[in-house]
């Protein structure tokens, strides 16, 4: 059975044996970390160090997304598995455990929503029409929904009027603390709200503050996201969850191998606040995709098509 990666390795390091195998794999990774070209003696003492764990919980630990010592945990895991990692996007395993026991999460938006139907509440008046603005304003009824998202958009907005450059990392850390700590039910209304015409699609494009989480100035190369996501623990766990979760599969009726859709937007969300953070490209379309372009890219078109088309062209998403 999976358990927490940050119990199983206080346990392994208690065993002289499991303590001694994990140092050798955190060295394996490290050297990895730092692009280290391992020699094939080297990379055979890492592989059979990944295999000399055998049974121990070390090898089927798993993180959750909203643990308080998570970026920990993922380290854990990634040194455990860092194998996986040898080809490019190559991530075959998420490391976050399902999520199907987190249904506890959608009460409190139940509570809210009776509130507001039995209100005549004139800030949602005109909100018909704007199911955007409406998924906002139940937001702010919410304690922590509120200030929360006010903490994200205060961060994400400086700089905005100026010719300062915002601060990309700490936005990306208010947009994660967003979508982890705060219901799901709140979340997923507020990113994912229907629209009937442009001006809500602006405000749901405009959700995550674009200009400082998703835009450069110029396009980036794909390829160059992925490399600043692989460097990132976070990033790859997620790029890992998104991979397993919105798997497109041609030869399935709906497109996607796992058939669970619900798993594939919490994937998606997880992505979000990350250096490969997508979003809507335009105010009157629910199309997405990445801030990045695959032109100039020589000998490696192929896997830039493959990595831009995971959002693009993913029947699964």
């Amino acid at each position: 059975p999976s358990s927490d990666c940050v119990m199983a390795e206080q346990l392994c390091l208690s065993d002289s044996t499991c303590n001694a195998t994990y140092r050798t794999l955190e060295n394996c990774a490290l050297a990895k970390t730092r692009l280290l070209s391992l020699d094939h003696d080297s990379r055979v003492r890492c592989l059979n160090a990944e295999l000399d764990l055998g049974n121990s919980s070390l090898l089927h630990c798993k993180c959750h997304r909203r643990m308080k010592r998570q970026e920990h945990c993922l380290r854990i895991f990634w040194t455990v598995h860092s194998s996986m990692t040898d080809g490019y996007l190559n991530l075959e395993t998420s490391p976050y455990e399902n999520s199907a026991n987190e249904e506890h999460w959608k009460t409190d938006y139940n509570k809210l929503a009776a509130l507001v139907s039995g209100k005549n509440c004139s800030q949602l008046a005109g909100d018909a029409t704007n199911p955007c603005l409406r998924a906002t304003h139940i937001c702010n009824l919410s304690k922590k929904c509120f200030r929360l998202r006010t903490d994200y958009a205060s961060i994400c907005t400086k700089g905005a009027a100026s010719d300062d450059v915002c601060d990309r990392r700490k936005c990306h850390r208010g947009l994660r603390n967003f979508f982890e700590k705060v219901p799901e039910d709140f979340t997923k209304r507020i990113l994912f709200c229907p629209c009937q015409d442009e001006f809500c699609g602006e405000r749901r494009r405009k959700t995550i503050v674009p200009d400082c989480s998703f835009q450069y100035n110029t396009k980036p190369n794909c390829l160059w996201l992925l490399d600043s996501c692989l460097e990132d623990h976070i990033c790859k766990s997620r790029l890992a969850d998104f991979q397993q979760n919105c798997q497109p599969v041609d030869t399935s009726p709906d497109g996607c191998s796992l058939h669970n859709h619900a798993a594939c937007l919490q994937a998606y969300m997880g992505m979000i606040g990350t250096p490969m953070t997508p979003n809507y490209v335009s105010n009157s379309s629910v199309e997405v995709s990445l801030w990045c372009t695959c032109e100039n890219s020589g000998n490696q078109k192929e896997k830039c098509d493959q990595i831009l088309g995971l959002f693009e062209s993913n029947k699964c998403l």
